[in-house]
């Protein structure tokens, strides 16, 4: 079956509810082995719900396919061993990993706090290289390993992003965006791809934004999920180092250039001299 993911276990991180629940319903269905990881915690990271996992594993499981509950908390890299170590417990390995997990906060440089940035980069930077550094091994040993990550155009200029993430989320968003290629580097001869997705979708993350007015698109988070399904199967096999951004069913890669026909190179080249 073309985009079939048999005989592959994913870890899907933030997996119990919005993107990562549609992320781990579609790669089961695709016929992988899941690994549903998620504490439960609200946006700001406080709180814990063990059941939010359990409850996808069961639609997993009533649908026919595999899967188990995960607690891990993947913002230190021994917490992200442990998730991928869930996955080898009950299936042997894990081959696909779906950085999903994230939380929302910034602030200005006046109000950002080492606490607050250190969490941001905890859950976003350490937990996204922390899951691909304890299944790289299990990847490299078969030739064979998919690493997804979750990026935001938050990491954008204002011009871009509106009011962007501020001094947080978009920070350890950026750092995301750029450990994707930096991993995508070290996996290409053994067989591993690593990519990225911005995803846009309808989710509790969004939900106040978009109290202010909802798109007239359909924002399901399915479409985000079924670009991750693709790009962890063999036909994607090809494309690795790259950022794709998805929503309602639309997609653009992103695409970093120089460029020296610009205003402002033009008054570099004429104010600055040697």
């Amino acid at each position: 079956m073309a985009g079939s993911l048999e005989g592959h276990v994913a870890l899907v991180t933030g997996a119990g509810r919005g993107i990562g629940r549609a992320h781990a319903l579609l790669m089961a269905e695709r016929g992988a082995k899941v690994v549903v990881c998620d504490i439960g915690v609200e946006l700001d990271g406080s709180g814990a719900n063990a059941s939010l996992a359990q409850q996808v594993v069961d639609e997993i499981v009533a649908a026919g396919g595999s899967a188990v509950a995960d607690g891990s908390d993947i913002s230190t890299f021994a917490g992200a061993a442990g998730a991928v170590q869930a996955g080898a417990d009950a299936f042997g390995k894990v081959d696909i990993v779906m950085n999903n997990a994230g939380m929302v906060g910034g602030a200005t440089l006046e109000e950002i706090t080492e606490e607050t940035l250190g969490r941001q980069f905890a859950v976003h930077v350490y937990g996204s290289i922390g899951t691909a550094k304890a299944a790289w091994p299990m990847m490299k040993a078969q030739g064979w390993g998919r690493v997804i990550n979750t990026v935001s155009e938050a990491a954008f200029p204002s011009k871009i992003a509106g009011a962007g993430g501020g001094l947080g989320y978009g920070t350890a968003k950026a750092a995301v965006w750029a450990a994707t290629f930096g991993l995508a580097g070290q996996g290409a001869e053994h067989g591993i791809t690593v990519n990225a997705i911005s995803p846009g979708a309808f989710t509790r993350m969004n939900e106040e934004l978009f109290k202010k007015g909802r798109p007239d698109i359909d924002l399901d988070p399915m479409h985000v999920a079924r670009v991750a399904a693709w790009l962890a199967s063999e036909e994607a096999g090809d494309v690795t180092g790259k950022v794709i951004h998805a929503a309602g069913g639309q997609h653009r890669e992103y695409i970093m250039a120089r460029h020296a026909d610009t205003e402002l190179m033009a008054r570099v080249n004429k104010e600055v001299v040697a």
